[in-house]
């Protein structure tokens, strides 16, 4: 039986990738960090850090449940484009491609967590976008995906150096990508590269010193299979 790796929904979890080594996937060319996995070990729920090569590429395959990326360094690419780093692609159930990098590329990736056959196809150059205010003070954000019937949205965070929000709670659960700077709480800090997932329920207080740049996904763990 494949080893689950944090699947336990009902905890908070934290995994700093830059202490995780690469792992290497069937192509031989694209290696991986896996924070989250429930299931199989190649057709199972998983969230990744995956590097590409120079050069590598996989066949054409379908995403069941669709597939999810964040491209943070290089340009990953496939017959729809080239999407070089800060670029976020929601490709839905039964999509298919045949990805590759010429030059190399590193990508946060979530698989087969997006089941609905009428999400929409989403890429987004987030470089274009501008940083919109919120409701926090020292907080803009860049939304990257609502859609009506789904309780998922995902959207880029900045904070600024000094942003102390006050106690935030997570009614559905929610996960965080560091992308840039460092966030902290009552239990630690966290730094770029540093995956994040509290249960629903959850509440906590962030505050960063730095300033930060975050990937959040609030409203995912609805889609996510427990392996408790």
């Amino acid at each position: 039986m494949t080893p689950q790796i944090n699947g336990d929904l009902s905890k908070a979890c934290t995994v700093d990738t830059g202490q995780l080594a690469w792992t290497k996937s069937p192509s031989g060319t694209v290696w991986r960090k896996r924070v989250h996995l429930v299931g199989p070990a190649e057709s199972g729920q998983v969230t990744s850090v995956v590097r590409y090569d120079a050069e590598s590429r996989f066949p054409t395959h379908e995403h069941p449940d669709g597939e999810e990326i964040l491209v943070l360094e290089g340009v990953f690419s496939d017959e729809q484009g080239d999407w070089p780093a800060g670029t976020f692609l929601l490709n839905p159930e039964g999509f298919r491609h045949a990805p590759f990098s010429k030059q190399g590329c590193v990508l946060f990736v979530k698989l087969r967590q997006l089941a609905g056959s009428d999400r929409r196809h989403v890429a987004i150059d987030t470089g274009t976008l501008d940083w919109q205010s919120s409701p926090t003070p020292g907080i803009t954000h860049k939304p990257l995906y609502a859609q009506a019937g789904y309780t998922d949205t995902m959207a880029l965070e900045k904070w600024d150096a000094g942003a102390r929000p006050g106690p935030v709670a997570y009614s559905d659960g929610v996960e965080i990508f560091v992308i840039e700077g460092s966030i902290s709480d009552e239990t630690g800090q966290y730094g770029s590269g540093t995956w994040l997932r509290f249960p629903v329920g959850a509440e906590h207080r962030p505050y960063t010193d730095t300033g930060c740049v975050l990937y959040v996904k609030r409203g995912g763990l609805t889609y996510l299979r427990s392996d408790d």
